[in-house]
């Protein structure tokens, strides 16, 4: 269970990106907090302990290897096995990447090991806030091409399932919402609905608590956290704290690639896209935000853009990770 130290730690993250995309809502950083607390902070909290960089950590936040068991029992949704998955079309290269994502993952959270025992198993649920599988066949290329990797496209798609929460419930003109009430707009986005006679005990029953309660518990425990000191998403890529980045070499490590912008924020237009990989100079970080570091693409003391600093890797880190990315357990 996430604590209030590893709730601190994703508002440093995250917190400039979740507040860029919440206007309009009645939402705020603390409810999508509490969701990926719910959804993935058993994995990123103890991820984060390991000094991964931040895409790294993106990357293996997946999960849900349930299985159809029978009506009633198990997985209903599509796909319900293996077999449903290959048999779509891109179904043999969606496994693929469904079980490569389940083994990467349990190499560092062992309660998975068990399922990757199961040569048929793969992962369900894909990014912090565990978009499931089944819009595979409405979306495929958000799960084919990996989107679930990048922190904005996984919370774009959060937000659009909460919107339709929102909207069931007649919340949708909101400013703002209670505790509770996002709470249950919190289990129509679990669940697809809401039943007023039944409160927080709605949802995933763990045995312990509903998906509900669980929400409630997390949001209350979140309002409590604070951050001072720190532009929320600017911590460097490699740890818990918030120094900018230095001066020197870096390289990319956004999976499906890093936008360099006219200016230290995402309302700045997008330029072009860095590549996975792509080299590049920092010569310094914004003056306002450290979050974003000025670039130089060429190497030839032109200053280029601005890209969100969390994506990058110092050169000698990157070629180390890429030479001891851990084997499967």
């Amino acid at each position: 269970m996430p604590t209030t130290d590893d709730m601190r730690w994703f508002k440093q993250q995250f917190r400039n990106q979740i507040e860029a995309a919440l206007p309009g809502t009645p939402l705020d950083v603390d409810m999508i907090t509490a969701i990926a607390c719910q959804e993935t902070g058993y994995i990123w909290s103890a991820l984060r302990k390991k000094s991964l960089p931040i895409p790294r950590i993106l990357a293996l936040c997946v999960g849900d290897t349930i299985d159809y068991q029978g009506p009633g029992r198990g997985r209903q949704a599509f796909p319900r096995s293996k077999d449903s998955l290959i048999a779509e079309a891109n179904g043999r290269r969606m496994f693929d990447i469904a079980r490569g994502a389940l083994e990467d993952m349990a190499a560092y959270i062992p309660g998975y090991r068990g399922a990757v025992a199961n040569p048929d198993k793969f992962c369900h649920g894909f990014g912090v806030f565990q978009r499931d599988l089944q819009f595979f066949r409405n979306d495929p290329n958000y799960f084919l091409d990996r989107r679930y990797e990048d922190f904005g496209d996984t919370l774009a798609q959060c937000l659009g399932e909460l919107r339709r929460g929102l909207k069931k419930l007649g919340f949708e003109s909101r400013s703002s919402l209670s505790d509770l009430e996002f709470a249950s707009v919190a289990i129509a986005y679990n669940t697809g609905g809401y039943n007023p006679a039944r409160g927080l005990k709605q949802g995933h029953f763990d045995g312990q608590k509903y998906y509900g309660e669980h929400i409630f518990d997390y949001l209350t425990t979140s309002r409590g956290v604070h951050v001072e000191g720190v532009d929320a998403a600017g911590a460097a890529a490699t740890g818990a704290g918030a120094a900018a980045l230095v001066p020197g070499r870096y390289a990319v490590i956004a999976r499906g690639g890093l936008k360099l912008r006219g200016g230290p924020g995402v309302g700045f237009n997008s330029e072009r896209t860095l590549a996975l990989g792509a080299e590049l100079t920092v010569v310094a970080t914004g003056a306002t935000d450290p979050a974003w570091a000025q670039v130089d693409i060429e190497g030839d003391g032109v200053l280029d853009g601005y890209v969100f600093a969390s994506f990058l890797a110092p050169l000698e880190q990157h070629a180390l990770l890429n030479e001891q990315a851990p084997e499967p357990a």
